[in-house]
């Protein structure tokens, strides 16, 4: 495919160096064109012949610029992508959307406005895993589901200087969007959120651990985030009246990214261990299968938005989807904070 857009990548930090660079690099149609980033050695490093911005201003003067892509600390995303939006780019916002639903509401009205596209990163729709979960509810394996639980677990007992856990940050604006962006992908927005966030680890200050119920009226959806679970391989344990699946670990392409490879290399997004499908029987006992995973494709996130700035298909991860996420989050945080269950408007563009 002949070169079509340039991309400005604003932050280099691990969003920026471990997700996006790699992934724009490596999508047809698309260069990595500038980073904006108070370290230039660091960005050189990786990527000698990559224009550095010292900020946000002078790269959105760049007339070169025609896609946006903000991978900075969470409480910068409204202001940034606003700025973006503004200046007529395409733009992609790394998770969270924003800190604040109405920041994200914001967003969503001035990118329509403008007709300017706009989309946020949830890659883990294309975690491994969740593609083979996805088919296998598909195919109707697991029969109606009527519980699916998400683990997002991790064991990191000492509370650490950085911005993600100082107050205003935690564990649920940093791994609730994956959880909650998946469930919803799969069955729509729920009636109500019931939550609870709180700190568990000696001198932290913000949510270190989620426990959330999305409500439907046949179904319940479990989404749980720790900082303090030693024993926190679980990741999907999905049951239905035709059998359940399981599955553990996390996806490898945030891990092989940091170990050097690309998407372009041959075992890219390739589970080394397979999940668990249990299979009912006529006579209720349970025939347990392996299920190798799915290929994980994060790659084909920025093909659809390549595709979707050229006219040739839906954004991947339209805005409006990414609100409707926004907003459980919310309900969430406010059932946390008010300790009752919280109503979910019922539109949703998933």
């Amino acid at each position: 495919m002949a070169l079509r857009y340039r991309v400005a990548l604003v932050g280099y930090g691990l969003a920026g160096k471990v997700f996006h660079a790699p992934l724009i690099a490596a999508t047809p149609g698309l260069a990595l064109h500038c980073v904006v980033s108070r370290d230039p050695a660091k960005v050189h490093a990786d990527w000698p012949d990559v224009r550095v911005y010292p900020d946000l201003g002078a790269m959105l003067a760049d007339p070169a610029v025609d896609l946006v892509v903000i991978a900075t600390p969470d409480a910068l995303h409204a202001t940034q992508a606003e700025a973006a939006i503004a200046a007529g780019k395409a733009v992609v916002i790394d998770k969270p959307f924003a800190l604040r639903l109405a920041d994200a509401e914001r967003l969503c009205a001035l990118a329509a406005a403008r007709g300017t596209l706009l989309s946020v990163f949830h890659n883990r729709r294309w975690d491994g895993d969740f593609l083979t979960l996805r088919a296998l509810i598909a195919q109707g394996a697991l029969g109606k589901i009527t519980l699916y639980e998400s683990h997002f677990d991790r064991f990191r007992p000492v509370v650490e200087d950085r911005w993600r856990e100082q107050a205003g940050a935690g564990i649920w604006p940093n791994l609730g969007p994956h959880l909650v962006d998946q469930a919803l992908v799969l069955f729509g927005m729920p009636y109500a959120v019931s939550a609870d966030l709180t700190v568990l680890r000696p001198g932290g200050v913000a949510p270190d651990h989620a426990h959330v119920q999305l409500l439907y009226p046949d179904l319940r959806v479990i989404l749980h985030a720790s900082m303090a679970m030693p024993l926190s391989t679980l990741r999907f344990a999905v049951h239905g009246l035709g059998g359940s699946f399981r599955s553990e670990g996390l996806d490898v392409q945030e891990g092989q990214s940091r170990a050097g490879m690309t998407p372009l290399d041959a075992g890219w997004g390739v589970a080394e261990h397979p999940a668990s499908l249990y299979r009912a029987q006529p006579d209720a006992t349970v025939r347990v299968e392996p299920v190798p995973l799915m290929r994980g494709a994060y790659p084909d996130y920025y093909a659809g938005i390549c595709a979707a700035l050229a006219g040739d298909g839906p954004n991947p991860v339209t805005a409006q989807s990414a609100l409707d996420t926004m907003r459980v989050m919310d309900a969430a945080e406010r059932s946390a904070a008010e300790g009752r269950v919280i109503p979910c408007p019922a539109d949703s563009d998933i």
